[in-house]
Protein backbone atom coordinates (compact mmCIF):
# COMPACT_ATOMS: atom_id res chain seq x y z
CA UNK A 1 0.00 0.00 0.00
CA UNK A 2 1.42 3.77 -0.82
CA UNK A 3 2.27 5.77 2.01
CA UNK A 4 0.06 8.09 1.16
CA UNK A 5 -2.44 6.45 1.46
CA UNK A 6 -1.69 4.08 4.67
CA UNK A 7 -1.47 7.29 6.66
CA UNK A 8 -5.06 8.52 4.93
CA UNK A 9 -6.48 5.80 6.53
CA UNK A 10 -4.27 6.14 10.02
CA UNK A 11 -5.93 9.44 10.20
CA UNK A 12 -9.05 8.66 9.24
CA UNK A 13 -9.42 6.66 12.60
CA UNK A 14 -7.26 8.63 14.57
CA UNK A 15 -8.82 12.74 13.68
CA UNK A 16 -12.10 10.90 14.89
CA UNK A 17 -12.19 7.90 17.81
CA UNK A 18 -9.78 7.61 20.05
CA UNK A 19 -6.47 4.92 19.99
CA UNK A 20 -8.59 2.00 22.10
CA UNK A 21 -11.32 2.56 19.10
CA UNK A 22 -9.86 -0.14 16.75
CA UNK A 23 -9.21 -2.71 19.53
CA UNK A 24 -12.87 -2.78 20.51
CA UNK A 25 -13.62 -3.01 17.06
CA UNK A 26 -11.67 -5.79 16.87
CA UNK A 27 -13.39 -7.58 19.89
CA UNK A 28 -16.58 -7.78 18.06
CA UNK A 29 -17.50 -10.87 16.47
CA UNK A 30 -19.42 -9.75 13.05
CA UNK A 31 -18.34 -9.71 9.76
CA UNK A 32 -18.29 -6.10 8.66
CA UNK A 33 -16.36 -2.97 6.74
CA UNK A 34 -15.36 0.79 7.45
CA UNK A 35 -14.78 3.01 4.47
CA UNK A 36 -14.43 6.40 4.32
CA UNK A 37 -15.72 8.48 1.19
CA UNK A 38 -13.25 11.58 1.51
CA UNK A 39 -10.26 9.61 1.06
CA UNK A 40 -10.31 9.15 -3.39
CA UNK A 41 -11.39 5.28 -4.50
CA UNK A 42 -13.63 5.80 -0.96
CA UNK A 43 -11.47 2.59 0.29
CA UNK A 44 -11.92 0.24 2.81
CA UNK A 45 -10.26 1.67 6.55
CA UNK A 46 -11.28 -0.79 9.18
CA UNK A 47 -11.47 -4.57 8.43
CA UNK A 48 -13.16 -6.28 11.13
CA UNK A 49 -11.46 -10.03 12.24
CA UNK A 50 -15.04 -11.62 10.74
CA UNK A 51 -14.60 -10.22 7.98
CA UNK A 52 -11.16 -11.73 7.27
CA UNK A 53 -12.16 -14.90 8.21
CA UNK A 54 -14.91 -15.21 6.31
CA UNK A 55 -13.19 -13.39 3.02
CA UNK A 56 -9.87 -15.38 3.61
CA UNK A 57 -7.65 -11.92 2.64
CA UNK A 58 -5.23 -10.88 5.44
CA UNK A 59 -5.70 -7.23 6.48
CA UNK A 60 -3.15 -5.77 4.86
CA UNK A 61 -4.39 -7.19 1.67
CA UNK A 62 -8.03 -5.22 2.07
CA UNK A 63 -7.48 -1.76 3.41
CA UNK A 64 -7.06 0.78 0.84
CA UNK A 65 -9.24 -1.43 -1.40
CA UNK A 66 -12.29 -1.17 -2.19
CA UNK A 67 -15.63 -3.56 -2.40
CA UNK A 68 -15.03 -4.42 -5.56
CA UNK A 69 -12.21 -7.27 -5.03
CA UNK A 70 -14.62 -9.40 -3.49
CA UNK A 71 -17.41 -8.86 -6.35
CA UNK A 72 -17.13 -11.55 -9.28
CA UNK A 73 -19.17 -12.75 -12.41
CA UNK A 74 -22.50 -13.87 -10.09
CA UNK A 75 -22.66 -10.60 -8.24
CA UNK A 76 -25.78 -8.96 -9.10
CA UNK A 77 -25.02 -5.34 -10.94
CA UNK A 78 -28.45 -4.49 -9.94
CA UNK A 79 -27.72 -4.53 -6.69
CA UNK A 80 -24.54 -3.16 -6.60
CA UNK A 81 -26.20 -0.25 -8.12
CA UNK A 82 -28.49 -0.03 -5.22
CA UNK A 83 -25.89 0.22 -2.71
CA UNK A 84 -23.95 3.13 -4.70
CA UNK A 85 -26.77 4.87 -4.92
CA UNK A 86 -27.65 4.54 -1.01
CA UNK A 87 -24.10 6.28 -1.20
CA UNK A 88 -24.83 8.32 -3.46
CA UNK A 89 -28.09 9.97 -1.15
CA UNK A 90 -26.27 8.98 2.46
CA UNK A 91 -28.70 6.36 3.96
CA UNK A 92 -28.61 2.92 4.94
CA UNK A 93 -29.55 0.27 2.38
CA UNK A 94 -29.70 -3.45 2.73
CA UNK A 95 -29.98 -6.28 -0.05
CA UNK A 96 -28.41 -9.99 -0.59
CA UNK A 97 -25.35 -9.71 -2.37
CA UNK A 98 -23.15 -12.92 -3.88
CA UNK A 99 -19.39 -12.32 -3.38
CA UNK A 100 -16.16 -14.43 -3.87
CA UNK A 101 -13.37 -15.46 -1.34
CA UNK A 102 -9.93 -14.85 -1.83
CA UNK A 103 -9.69 -18.51 -3.43
CA UNK A 104 -11.96 -17.64 -5.33
CA UNK A 105 -15.01 -19.61 -4.24
CA UNK A 106 -18.93 -17.58 -4.09
CA UNK A 107 -21.24 -16.92 -1.09
CA UNK A 108 -24.53 -15.12 -0.58
CA UNK A 109 -24.54 -13.18 2.13
CA UNK A 110 -26.92 -10.54 3.39
CA UNK A 111 -24.91 -7.34 3.08
CA UNK A 112 -25.93 -3.78 5.02
CA UNK A 113 -24.35 -0.36 4.61
CA UNK A 114 -25.24 2.83 6.63
CA UNK A 115 -23.53 6.28 7.12
CA UNK A 116 -21.67 7.44 9.93
CA UNK A 117 -22.64 11.20 10.01
CA UNK A 118 -20.74 13.71 12.21
CA UNK A 119 -22.91 15.42 14.82
CA UNK A 120 -21.29 19.11 14.66
CA UNK A 121 -21.39 19.34 10.62
CA UNK A 122 -23.72 17.04 9.41
CA UNK A 123 -21.26 15.60 7.25
CA UNK A 124 -20.87 11.73 6.56
CA UNK A 125 -17.73 10.49 7.76
CA UNK A 126 -18.01 6.53 7.03
CA UNK A 127 -19.86 4.49 5.91
CA UNK A 128 -20.19 0.88 7.79
CA UNK A 129 -20.93 -2.03 5.69
CA UNK A 130 -22.29 -5.75 8.09
CA UNK A 131 -22.56 -8.85 6.24
CA UNK A 132 -23.70 -11.98 7.36
CA UNK A 133 -23.47 -15.02 5.17
CA UNK A 134 -26.71 -16.68 4.51
CA UNK A 135 -27.08 -20.23 3.76
CA UNK A 136 -29.36 -21.54 0.75
CA UNK A 137 -32.22 -23.42 1.69
CA UNK A 138 -32.52 -26.81 0.42
CA UNK A 139 -29.32 -27.69 0.21
CA UNK A 140 -28.45 -25.85 -3.28
CA UNK A 141 -25.33 -23.54 -3.53
CA UNK A 142 -23.45 -21.60 -5.49
CA UNK A 143 -21.48 -23.91 -8.50
CA UNK A 144 -17.96 -22.69 -8.43
CA UNK A 145 -16.43 -21.96 -12.33
CA UNK A 146 -13.07 -21.00 -12.93
CA UNK A 147 -13.16 -17.24 -13.04
CA UNK A 148 -10.00 -15.92 -12.71
CA UNK A 149 -10.03 -13.01 -15.23
CA UNK A 150 -13.30 -12.89 -15.23
CA UNK A 151 -13.45 -11.70 -12.08
CA UNK A 152 -10.47 -9.00 -13.14
CA UNK A 153 -13.14 -8.03 -15.43
CA UNK A 154 -16.10 -7.58 -13.10
CA UNK A 155 -13.39 -5.44 -10.53
CA UNK A 156 -12.69 -2.83 -13.46
CA UNK A 157 -14.41 -0.09 -14.58
CA UNK A 158 -11.91 0.30 -18.01
CA UNK A 159 -12.72 -0.72 -21.17
CA UNK A 160 -8.94 -0.63 -22.13
CA UNK A 161 -8.24 -3.00 -19.08
CA UNK A 162 -10.69 -5.61 -20.64
CA UNK A 163 -8.98 -5.47 -23.74
CA UNK A 164 -6.03 -6.88 -22.03
CA UNK A 165 -7.06 -9.37 -19.73
CA UNK A 166 -10.22 -10.92 -21.53
CA UNK A 167 -9.88 -12.77 -25.13
CA UNK A 168 -13.03 -13.06 -27.17
CA UNK A 169 -13.68 -16.45 -26.28
CA UNK A 170 -12.65 -15.51 -22.59
CA UNK A 171 -15.74 -13.02 -22.96
CA UNK A 172 -18.61 -15.60 -24.60
CA UNK A 173 -17.29 -17.59 -21.67
CA UNK A 174 -18.54 -14.80 -19.32
CA UNK A 175 -21.43 -13.92 -20.54
CA UNK A 176 -22.58 -17.43 -20.42
CA UNK A 177 -21.33 -17.67 -16.80
CA UNK A 178 -23.30 -14.68 -15.91
CA UNK A 179 -26.59 -16.01 -17.41
CA UNK A 180 -26.03 -19.63 -15.72
CA UNK A 181 -25.99 -17.47 -12.18
CA UNK A 182 -28.95 -15.37 -12.69
CA UNK A 183 -31.06 -18.50 -13.41
CA UNK A 184 -30.27 -19.93 -10.26
CA UNK A 185 -32.83 -18.91 -7.04
CA UNK A 186 -31.26 -16.06 -5.68
CA UNK A 187 -30.64 -16.74 -1.85
CA UNK A 188 -33.50 -14.99 0.14
CA UNK A 189 -32.64 -13.45 4.28
CA UNK A 190 -34.14 -15.34 6.59
CA UNK A 191 -35.55 -13.18 9.84
CA UNK A 192 -32.87 -14.35 12.33
CA UNK A 193 -30.26 -13.03 9.72
CA UNK A 194 -31.25 -9.59 8.97
CA UNK A 195 -31.91 -9.75 12.58
CA UNK A 196 -28.25 -10.53 13.18
CA UNK A 197 -27.24 -7.21 10.65
CA UNK A 198 -29.37 -5.29 12.55
CA UNK A 199 -27.77 -6.27 15.89
CA UNK A 200 -24.11 -5.76 14.40
CA UNK A 201 -24.87 -2.31 13.29
CA UNK A 202 -25.85 -1.39 16.51
CA UNK A 203 -23.07 -2.54 18.25
CA UNK A 204 -20.41 -1.03 15.64
CA UNK A 205 -21.87 2.42 16.82
CA UNK A 206 -22.07 1.97 20.42
CA UNK A 207 -18.07 1.20 19.80
CA UNK A 208 -17.84 4.82 17.28
CA UNK A 209 -19.62 7.15 19.53
CA UNK A 210 -18.36 6.26 22.40
CA UNK A 211 -14.84 6.67 21.61
CA UNK A 212 -15.62 9.86 19.21
CA UNK A 213 -17.35 11.18 21.98
CA UNK A 214 -14.08 11.01 24.06
CA UNK A 215 -12.49 12.98 21.36
CA UNK A 216 -15.00 15.51 21.37
CA UNK A 217 -15.45 14.87 17.26
CA UNK A 218 -18.62 12.81 18.24
CA UNK A 219 -20.51 10.72 15.46
CA UNK A 220 -24.08 9.29 15.25
CA UNK A 221 -26.46 7.21 12.70
CA UNK A 222 -28.51 9.09 12.25
CA UNK A 223 -27.43 13.43 10.86
CA UNK A 224 -28.41 15.46 14.05
CA UNK A 225 -27.74 19.19 12.71
CA UNK A 226 -28.39 20.93 9.30
CA UNK A 227 -25.29 19.89 7.29
CA UNK A 228 -23.09 23.17 7.22
CA UNK A 229 -24.36 25.22 3.89
CA UNK A 230 -21.94 24.52 1.04
CA UNK A 231 -21.30 20.86 2.37
CA UNK A 232 -20.31 18.64 -0.21
CA UNK A 233 -22.20 15.57 -1.05
CA UNK A 234 -20.67 11.96 -0.25
CA UNK A 235 -21.47 11.40 -4.18
CA UNK A 236 -19.10 14.86 -5.91
CA UNK A 237 -16.58 13.79 -2.70
CA UNK A 238 -16.32 10.33 -4.07
CA UNK A 239 -16.80 11.84 -8.09
CA UNK A 240 -13.41 14.33 -7.34
CA UNK A 241 -11.44 12.15 -5.82
CA UNK A 242 -10.46 10.50 -8.51
CA UNK A 243 -9.25 13.75 -10.37
CA UNK A 244 -5.43 12.72 -9.74
CA UNK A 245 -4.17 16.41 -10.41
CA UNK A 246 -3.61 19.21 -8.13
CA UNK A 247 -6.97 21.67 -7.67
CA UNK A 248 -9.28 23.00 -5.14
CA UNK A 249 -13.21 23.77 -5.70
CA UNK A 250 -14.34 27.45 -3.99
CA UNK A 251 -17.94 27.98 -3.22
CA UNK A 252 -18.62 32.04 -4.11
CA UNK A 253 -22.24 31.80 -1.98
CA UNK A 254 -20.19 31.55 1.59
CA UNK A 255 -18.58 34.33 2.78
CA UNK A 256 -15.27 34.97 1.65
CA UNK A 257 -15.69 32.19 -0.88
CA UNK A 258 -13.82 29.15 0.80
CA UNK A 259 -12.20 26.13 -0.78
CA UNK A 260 -14.86 23.57 0.00
CA UNK A 261 -12.79 20.54 -1.33
CA UNK A 262 -8.84 20.06 -1.97
CA UNK A 263 -7.38 17.18 -4.20
CA UNK A 264 -4.76 14.85 -2.63
CA UNK A 265 -2.36 16.45 -5.32
CA UNK A 266 -3.06 19.73 -4.13
CA UNK A 267 -1.73 19.14 -0.32
CA UNK A 268 1.42 17.08 -1.35
CA UNK A 269 2.13 20.30 -3.66
CA UNK A 270 1.74 22.78 -0.92
CA UNK A 271 2.34 20.66 2.24
CA UNK A 272 -1.10 21.80 3.81
CA UNK A 273 -3.06 19.16 5.69
CA UNK A 274 -7.09 19.17 4.35
CA UNK A 275 -7.83 20.57 7.64
CA UNK A 276 -5.66 23.29 7.70
CA UNK A 277 -7.28 24.39 3.60
CA UNK A 278 -10.69 23.80 4.55
CA UNK A 279 -12.99 26.75 4.68
CA UNK A 280 -10.17 29.45 4.27
CA UNK A 281 -10.05 31.57 1.29
CA UNK A 282 -7.09 30.67 -1.44
CA UNK A 283 -5.50 33.88 -0.59
CA UNK A 284 -3.33 32.36 2.15
CA UNK A 285 -1.21 30.78 -1.01
CA UNK A 286 0.44 34.51 -1.35
CA UNK A 287 3.42 36.27 -0.01
CA UNK A 288 5.13 38.73 0.15
CA UNK A 289 6.20 38.95 -3.45
CA UNK A 290 2.96 37.63 -4.77
CA UNK A 291 1.92 39.78 -8.09
CA UNK A 292 -0.82 42.12 -6.96
CA UNK A 293 -1.94 42.63 -10.20
CA UNK A 294 -2.00 39.09 -10.59
CA UNK A 295 -4.55 38.98 -7.37
CA UNK A 296 -6.45 41.91 -8.95
CA UNK A 297 -6.91 39.83 -12.47
CA UNK A 298 -8.37 37.04 -11.03
CA UNK A 299 -10.65 38.64 -8.41
CA UNK A 300 -11.68 40.62 -11.62
CA UNK A 301 -12.63 37.14 -13.54
CA UNK A 302 -14.33 35.77 -10.55
CA UNK A 303 -16.74 38.75 -10.64
CA UNK A 304 -17.24 38.53 -14.22
CA UNK A 305 -18.10 34.63 -13.80
CA UNK A 306 -15.20 34.35 -16.53
CA UNK A 307 -12.73 31.75 -16.76
CA UNK A 308 -8.76 32.89 -16.25
CA UNK A 309 -5.57 31.72 -16.32
CA UNK A 310 -2.51 33.53 -14.67
CA UNK A 311 1.26 32.69 -13.95
CA UNK A 312 1.39 33.48 -9.61
CA UNK A 313 4.23 32.97 -6.73
CA UNK A 314 2.34 31.24 -4.33
CA UNK A 315 3.89 29.89 -1.33
CA UNK A 316 3.93 26.93 0.82
CA UNK A 317 3.32 26.02 3.86
CA UNK A 318 7.04 25.20 4.78
CA UNK A 319 7.28 29.05 3.59
CA UNK A 320 9.54 27.90 -0.21
CA UNK A 321 7.97 29.77 -3.27
CA UNK A 322 6.90 28.42 -6.19
CA UNK A 323 5.52 29.44 -9.76
CA UNK A 324 1.90 28.01 -10.20
CA UNK A 325 0.43 28.33 -13.32
CA UNK A 326 -2.75 28.50 -12.41
CA UNK A 327 -6.73 27.85 -13.96
CA UNK A 328 -9.78 29.42 -12.73
CA UNK A 329 -13.09 28.93 -14.13
CA UNK A 330 -16.74 29.18 -12.71
CA UNK A 331 -18.77 25.82 -12.23
CA UNK A 332 -22.31 25.44 -13.23
CA UNK A 333 -25.14 23.46 -11.72
CA UNK A 334 -27.84 21.92 -14.08
CA UNK A 335 -29.73 24.99 -13.90
CA UNK A 336 -27.12 27.24 -15.61
CA UNK A 337 -26.14 29.02 -12.25
CA UNK A 338 -22.52 29.38 -11.03
CA UNK A 339 -22.01 26.38 -8.01
CA UNK A 340 -18.78 26.68 -7.24
CA UNK A 341 -15.32 27.95 -9.02
CA UNK A 342 -12.53 25.30 -9.56
CA UNK A 343 -8.55 26.21 -9.30
CA UNK A 344 -6.58 23.73 -11.01
CA UNK A 345 -2.73 24.63 -10.43
CA UNK A 346 0.21 23.55 -12.48
CA UNK A 347 4.06 23.73 -10.51
CA UNK A 348 5.75 25.84 -13.59
CA UNK A 349 8.85 23.76 -13.68
CA UNK A 350 11.15 22.48 -15.93
CA UNK A 351 10.94 18.79 -14.36
CA UNK A 352 9.28 16.07 -16.66
CA UNK A 353 6.47 15.05 -14.76
CA UNK A 354 4.47 11.78 -16.81
CA UNK A 355 2.10 13.95 -18.14
CA UNK A 356 1.34 11.63 -21.28
CA UNK A 357 2.55 14.46 -23.45
CA UNK A 358 -0.52 16.77 -22.84
CA UNK A 359 0.32 20.45 -22.73
CA UNK A 360 -0.50 22.32 -18.50
CA UNK A 361 -3.47 24.22 -20.47
CA UNK A 362 -4.99 20.90 -21.68
CA UNK A 363 -4.37 19.15 -18.11
CA UNK A 364 -6.19 21.88 -17.03
CA UNK A 365 -9.23 21.96 -18.89
CA UNK A 366 -9.43 18.09 -18.36
CA UNK A 367 -9.61 18.60 -14.86
CA UNK A 368 -12.22 21.40 -15.49
CA UNK A 369 -14.32 19.58 -17.84
CA UNK A 370 -14.45 16.01 -15.07
CA UNK A 371 -15.19 18.78 -12.31
CA UNK A 372 -18.35 20.54 -14.74
CA UNK A 373 -19.78 17.20 -15.13
CA UNK A 374 -19.75 15.79 -11.26
CA UNK A 375 -21.73 19.07 -10.49
CA UNK A 376 -23.69 19.10 -12.87
CA UNK A 377 -24.68 15.79 -13.22
CA UNK A 378 -25.19 15.94 -8.93
CA UNK A 379 -27.84 18.82 -9.62
CA UNK A 380 -29.49 17.09 -11.80
CA UNK A 381 -30.07 13.67 -9.78
CA UNK A 382 -31.12 16.04 -7.29
CA UNK A 383 -33.56 17.76 -8.66
CA UNK A 384 -34.94 14.73 -10.34
CA UNK A 385 -35.44 13.30 -6.99
CA UNK A 386 -37.25 16.02 -5.71
CA UNK A 387 -39.89 16.26 -8.27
Amino acid sequence: MPMDLCAQIQRSFDQRYTSHARHSLDELPDSFTITDPHIPGHPIVFASPGFLKLTGYARCEVLGQTAAIFQGPGTSRRSVMEIREAVREERTEQVVLLNYRKDGTPFWMLFRVCPVFSADGGAVVHFVAVQVPLHKKDGSGVRDFGFGCCRKEVCTDSLSELGRVCSVEQVLERDVIDAELEREDPCVASDEEMRSAATAMDNIFSVLTHFSEATGRFVCRKRCSIPDVGLLSTSLIISLGRIKQSFVLTNPHLSDMPIVYASDAFLKLTGYERSEVLGRNCRFLGGTDTDTSTLYLIKESIKAEQPCTVRILNYRKDESSFWNFLHISPVRDASGKVAYFVGVQIEDSNKNDDSQCLSPEKRQLSVVGVVKVAVRSLSMSAGSSKS
